[in-house]
């Protein structure tokens, strides 16, 4: 299988607010799927959760996650982007801050910190309101710090504030990472 699968507006929902109660077998595949990696990728890493070409099949036929191309040829490996530039989601408006957060939790978790961030993008799904997302900041800079260093870490927390609000000043107890 070298198809690319993304969520459909369903999965997506699904995955903010458990409203269509997709099993919790399903679920880890679920969020793993990106729009980035082919399918034989994510298969492999969830084989030993007893997931494969089936639960995929689930998912489509639940209208979670529809194919959208096969996967290009991956490019060189290239030094890392700096993350300074802000994303749009980081100009999202108060009301869609919510998802602003959630998303980007979910695309910096797999990409800093990739399957040791597991545990703590369980509990970005949990959570249903921002103050809960707001209580994961300090773990996920962490676990950030840990996997690549302060000057990443320290990058993502200025990202992370900005789409939090810059009106609150969040604690910081990273004393290496500076300002």
């Amino acid at each position: 299988m070298t198809a690319i699968y993304d969520k459909t507006d369903k999965g997506r929902e699904e995955i903010a607010s458990r409203r269509y109660g997709l099993s919790s077998r399903l679920r880890p595949l679920l969020v793993m799927i990106d729009g980035k990696k082919a399918a034989n990728e994510l298969l492999d890493k969830v084989a030993g959760l007893g997931l494969g070409a089936d639960s995929l099949a689930e998912l489509a036929d639940g209208g979670y996650i529809h194919a959208i191309a096969q996967p290009e040829p991956a490019p060189p490996p290239a030094a890392p982007a700096p993350a300074a530039e802000p994303a749009p989601a980081e100009t999202a408006a108060p009301d869609n801050r919510f998802m602003a957060v959630y998303q980007f939790y979910n695309e910096t978790i797999k990409s800093m910190i990739g399957l040791r961030g597991y545990a703590l993008q369980l509990k970005v799904e949990k959570a249903s309101s921002l103050d809960e997302l707001r209580q994961l900041r300090q773990p996920y800079l962490d676990a950030v710090q840990k996997a690549k260093g302060n000057e990443t870490a320290r990058s993502l927390r200025d990202r992370l504030d900005r789409l939090l609000g810059a009106e609150e000043k969040q604690p910081n107890s990273l004393v290496d990472l500076g300002a």
